[in-house]
């Protein structure tokens, strides 16, 4: 951006310092042409040769007023007979820099009237229809080249801003593929380790209480963190995998409704009531929606750990021809509001974005009773 300010600070001086150096050269050019090449005029060749180098010196305005640097070009070169090769650039000028093509056409007519009425002193003893002629090229030649050259720098300015605009908006695509990524990852990273671990703290809750009187069920309760700890490490290895070689280079696991039992077994093994019930034929879920069930349910059983302890809770799977539904529902905790494990309040929100990415509904609100309730509806893929 640096780099780009300097050039756009620069390109006004360097094109500033083109056109004085374009005046300076033809003033001297047009004067010796005016005076050496002097004609029967109204005006002494002296006075023609001044107003020559006045219109030539005039240029360093060419980029500026076009319009009314041809105007005043064509009508005080006519008037005086100062006009020489200044006159082909600021009829260049005219049709490169002019704003409008009706304009630009109207001045060049005007001046090639103004030319076949009024020759200059440099005019020779030419018919009317070789003066017509070369007036028709010396005006139309390089209006029509001017009128090309700003439309090339037109077009070319036009393929800089659209370069530009694509460049901001590859970022900005960029940017939000960076975000939605880095979302995507603390998803998967709190569905990981937060509910993992919770579960573990949990268990280790309990394991203090009991360790000094039940040492069997110490032992049992160790076990399970340790478990609980080795699919949590498998689980981080899955996620590592897809952040170095992506989701294609990773095999994708299928999640089965044995394993959503599972997860409510662990749960109830830290005292949480927890039912499990399946509805509708039992058969496997696509990979992402067997995923995306999973963690709902992980995510509400956590929730219920934090917030309810010991609460009553259902778990209700319900496999339906066209889509999965889950549904958790817990009632009131007994012993209060729970295991005071901390909590960010982003594994709600990050469900909803998993289950609406599937084309799913994501429903969790607080029901009647003091409990809360989560459903979850996932579309299955048409075959």
């Amino acid at each position: 951006m640096r780099s780009l300010g300097t050039s756009a600070r620069r390109r006004p001086s360097r094109s500033l310092a083109l056109d004085v150096s374009l005046a300076g050269a033809l003033a001297l050019a047009d004067a010796a042409l005016l005076y050496f090449g002097y004609r029967d005029f109204w005006l002494p060749a002296p006075a023609v040769t001044a107003c020559g180098i006045i219109t030539a010196l005039a240029l360093v305005v060419r980029r500026r007023y076009p319009v009314g640097l041809a105007i005043f070009t064509i009508t005080f070169g006519t008037v005086t007979g100062g006009a020489g090769f200044a006159m082909l650039i600021v009829l260049y000028s005219l049709g490169a820099y002019s704003a409008s093509r009706r304009v630009t056409t109207c001045v060049a007519v005007a001046g090639f009237a103004a030319g076949l009425a009024l020759p200059g002193p440099t005019a020779g003893d030419e018919s009317f229809l070789t003066q017509a002629m070369f007036g028709l090229a010396f005006n139309a030649l390089p209006v029509v080249l001017g009128l090309y050259m700003g439309a090339r720098k037109q077009l070319l300015l036009s393929l800089q801003e659209r370069a530009a605009r694509l460049e901001r908006e590859l970022g900005l695509l960029a940017e939000r593929a960076r975000a939605e990524e880095r979302t995507r990852i603390a998803r998967e990273m709190h569905d990981v380790v937060a509910n993992r671990v919770s579960i573990m703290v949990v268990h280790a809750g309990a394991l203090r209480a009991i360790a000094s009187r039940d040492a069997e069920q110490a032992a049992a309760t160790a076990a399970v963190i340790g478990d609980m700890g080795r699919q949590a490490l498998e689980e981080l290895r899955q996620v590592v995998g897809v952040l170095r070689q992506g989701e294609e280079a990773v095999a994708a696991s299928v999640v089965t409704l044995d394993e959503l039992r599972a997860l409510a077994e662990q749960s109830g093994a830290t005292g949480l009531r927890v039912g499990f019930r399946v509805r509708g034929r039992e058969r496997p879920m696509p990979p992402a929606v067997g995923r995306a069930v999973y963690r709902v349910v992980q995510e509400a059983l956590t929730n219920v750990h934090k917030h309810a302890g010991d609460a009553r809770t259902r778990v209700e799977v319900r496999m339906l021809a066209e889509a999965v539904e889950v549904e958790v529902v817990n009632e009131p905790g007994r012993d209060g509001p729970g295991h005071r494990l901390p909590s960010g309040g982003n594994g709600l929100v990050g469900l909803h974005e998993r289950v609406t990415a599937l084309g799913g509904r994501f429903v969790a609100e607080p029901h009647g009773s003091g409990g809360w309730t989560v459903v979850a509806r996932l579309p299955l893929p048409t075959s």
